[in-house]
C-alpha cells in the first residue's frame, strides 16, 4: 500500500511538473488567394502557421517569416526564412526605425486608420463558440476589409498575452501605431478565423485563416530561437517586409 501511494504521489508530481512547463500551441491554416499585379502573378498559397505562448516568451512561425518576443531580455527578434537573416529589436518596438532607407520617408506619411465593429453575431468554429468583428483599414487610400472571429472560450487569457506580446507582433507585422493598436483592442478573446479582403492597382487580394488547434505542449528548446546560420541585421529589406 505505502508502495502505491509512493507511485501516485511521483506520478502526480511528475504530471504537474510537466503541466506547469507545458505552454500553449496554436496551429492555424493560411490561404491566400492568386493575385495579378502590374503584370506579376503570385500564385495561391496554403500553409500552416504556429504560435508558442509562454510566461515570458512568444513565438509567432511561418514558412516565410517569424517573430519571437522575449520580456526577459526585452528584445523581439523579427526572422527572415526566405533571407536567413534576422532583426534584434528592443521593445517597445517602432517599426519606423526598422524600415529600409528608401521606406523610411514613405513611412512617415503613411497612417493607418482601424475601425473594429462588433455584429453581435456568433458562430461555431470548430470546438470555438465565437464573436464576430467587422474590421475596416485604409492605408495610403488602399481599403482592407476584414472579418474576424473571436473566442474567449480558450485555456489562457488573451488580454494579457495581447497586453503583454502580442501586440508588438501586431505593430511589427500590420505597421501599426498606438492609435489603430488600440482600436484592435475592441475584439475580446483569440482570434480563431478571419477573412481579410483588399484592393491594389485594381486587383483583389484575399486571404483567410482558421485556428485548427489550442493545446498545451513543451516546447523544444528552438522554439523560443533564432535559426543557426542566419545573419543578423539592423534594417528590414524590401523583400523581406
Amino acid at each position: 500500500v505505502l508502495m502505491k501511494k509512493v507511485i501516485l504521489v511521483v506520478s502526480l508530481a511528475l504530471t504537474l511538473a510537466t503541466f506547469a512547463s507545458a505552454d500553449i500551441y496554436v496551429k492555424a491554416k493560411i490561404h491566400t488567394d492568386p493575385v495579378s499585379i502590374m503584370g506579376q502573378t503570385q500564385p495561391a498559397k496554403d500553409y500552416f502557421s504556429e504560435q508558442w505562448i509562454g510566461d515570458d516568451k512568444f513565438a509567432n512561425i511561418s514558412p516565410d517569416q517569424s517573430s519571437i518576443i522575449d520580456l526577459k531580455k526585452n528584445v523581439i527578434y523579427l526572422i527572415s526564412h526566405n533571407e536567413k537573416t534576422y532583426i534584434e529589436a528592443t521593445l517597445p518596438l517602432d517599426i519606423t526605425k526598422l524600415l529600409p532607407p528608401e521606406m523610411a520617408q514613405m513611412a512617415s506619411m503613411m497612417k493607418i486608420t482601424v475601425t473594429v465593429t462588433p455584429t453581435g453575431q456568433t458562430k461555431t468554429i470548430g470546438q470555438w463558440n465565437c464573436s464576430e468583428y467587422d474590421v475596416s483599414m485604409t492605408m495610403m487610400m488602399m481599403p482592407m476589409k476584414m472579418k474576424v472571429y473571436a473566442s474567449t472560450d480558450v485555456p489562457f487569457d488573451f488580454s494579457k498575452v495581447m497586453e503583454k506580446m502580442y501586440s508588438n507582433v501586431l505593430k511589427a507585422q500590420m505597421r501599426l501605431d498606438d492609435t489603430s493598436l488600440q482600436e484592435f483592442t475592441k475584439i475580446k478573446g483569440y482570434w480563431i478565423a478571419s477573412e481579410t479582403t483588399m484592393e491594389m492597382m485594381g486587383s483583389k487580394g484575399r486571404t483567410t485563416m482558421e485556428v485548427v488547434e489550442i493545446s498545451k505542449k513543451s516546447p523544444d528548446s528552438s522554439v523560443y530561437s533564432v535559426p543557426a546560420g542566419y545573419t543578423k541585421t539592423d534594417k528590414l529589406s524590401m523583400k523581406g517586409m
